[in-house]
């Protein structure tokens, strides 16, 4: 539900080259158990759990116990778990110091790519001396999709209003307006000049932010919902995961969006009833969504493919449910059903599903642990280290010296494509950019899916 999101928008945004990069990771660990297997003699249920444990993967290891149905697949993983786990923190740690390169200015770097991506909005008042505009509306002077700036005020004579599409401006009005900076000079040019004068709501007046928590709205665009015409606030920008984001017409509004509105107090409220404005909700978990989910899941692992007498493919219980919650957390909404889920009752669902199913899985793996360890420990363990490293090292030298991918990045995908969460951790503590954590959040989705798919893979055809 949580990677769903992140896993349709980065096929938009990277595209090839974050895919190519988590397959190489993925097929290179893959592709090195397989051949210890063959030189090690290792039975498949252990080659797929050496997989799930090196790669740290919970989903993957419930993926190799679901299609091998064997409790060695279950011993591999936590032999090759605790490598698994430091092996990537150290690898992400040192990598920097091996390169030789200054984290700190690559950081510097991306936050500047990132103010590029995003530029900063601010407010700035302007004086109406362009005779052109003089005796004209806003909607005849087109002026959002002119300058990319948003009016909020306009100032007339002593009396200061929120405007609307029909406000007509005259000469020497003054307006204040919010925008990133190119947006600020456009609408410059067209007034006729920049002023420094600050001009405050009126008495009747205020500017709140209010958060949507109204389920029903969600999905869509502020186009679509024309929050100016039917309450008479202008919506002056958009804070969504932290960045403040222009209220375009075709911006789409998501659940916990917080929108800085301006209008008349009566209005505002309004407004603020409309859209949820209650952070209660924000914690609130409807059980309906999950269990349908759940069920759909099902339903789908158990769909198969044949393609030939020796071998069909499915998704079998843990990859059914998985790609439905990655589909239906994309989609969002169908209908009254909200596909989505609280950042409390997310977690609260992770922390269970993973308590329960890792005591299930250590009570039936735990009768053959001291046997299989004393036959084949070490070299499980020996590969265990190889699946773990090698890929890191081939997909540093494919996305460093290939891709031009800056360190930050890499390591966010090298924590991402391992599905390693102490990676990301240790990733993140090595400066104050958020990089790592979105190339992480990028690239997990995708990992998931394909070790998923390569443990059904290796499961059902190599012997």
């Amino acid at each position: 539900i949580q990677a769903g999101p992140g896993f349709f928008q980065s096929f938009r945004s990277k595209g090839k080259t974050l895919i190519i990069l988590t397959s190489i990771l993925v097929g290179s660990a893959s592709l090195i158990a397989v051949i210890a297997k063959y030189i090690l003699d290792i039975d498949t249920p252990s080659v797929v759990g050496l997989i799930s444990g090196a790669l740290t993967s919970t989903p993957g290891l419930a993926v190799a116990i679901d299609t091998t149905n064997s409790p060695a697949a279950s011993i591999a993983y936590g032999i090759a778990y605790p490598f698994g786990v430091i092996g990537v923190i150290l690898f992400i740690k040192l990598l920097p110091k091996m390169m030789r390169i200054d984290i700190q200015k690559e950081a510097q770097l991306v936050e500047e790519q990132r103010r590029d991506m995003h530029p900063k909005l601010s407010t700035a008042s302007f004086r109406v001396s362009n005779a052109n505009v003089f005796g004209k509306s806003l909607a005849q002077l087109n002026v959002r999709s002119m300058t990319g700036a948003v009016v909020s005020r306009v100032k007339s004579g002593n009396k200061t209003i929120i405007p609307v599409a029909s406000t007509v401006l005259l000469e020497g009005d003054l307006i204040k307006a919010v925008g990133n900076e190119q947006s600020l000079e456009q609408l410059a040019i067209l007034m006729g000049e920049r002023v420094d004068i600050d001009l405050p709501l009126g008495t009747t007046q205020e500017l709140q932010s209010l958060l949507l928590t109204n389920k029903e709205i969600i999905n869509n665009t502020l186009g679509f919902l024309n929050l100016q015409g039917t309450f008479g606030c202008t919506v002056t920008r958009v804070r969504r995961s932290g960045i403040d984001l222009s209220p375009e017409p075709n911006l789409v509004l998501k659940f916990g969006d917080k929108l800085m509105v301006a209008g008349e107090r009566e209005s505002v409220k309004q407004l603020g009833h409309f859209i949820g404005n209650d952070e209660k909700r924000l914690s609130d978990t409807d059980f309906f969504p999950i269990a349908a989910g759940i069920v759909l899941g099902i339903l789908f692992g158990k769909l198969s493919l044949s393609f030939s007498d020796s071998f069909s493919f499915s998704f079998g219980l843990t990859g059914g449910i998985l790609m439905v919650a990655l589909i239906l957390s994309a989609i969002g909404k169908t209908g009254p059903i909200v596909w989505t889920m609280s950042g409390a009752g997310n977690q609260l669902l992770r922390q269970l599903g993973l308590l329960l199913f890792l005591a299930e899985v250590g009570t039936s793996a735990g009768v053959n642990l001291v046997s299989t360890f004393q036959e084949s420990g070490l070299a499980l363990f020996g590969v265990g280290i190889a699946v773990t490293l090698l890929p890191m090292i081939i997909a540093t030298l494919v996305g460093h010296f290939i891709f031009k991918i800056n360190i930050l990045d890499l390591i966010g995908t090298l924590a991402g494509g391992m599905t390693s969460t102490p990676g990301l951790a240790a990733a993140d503590s090595m400066s104050d950019s958020s990089a790592p954590s979105v190339a992480y959040a990028t690239v997990y989705p995708i990992a998931m899916v394909i070790l998923i798919l390569f443990i059904q893979l290796i499961a059902n055809v190599v012997y």
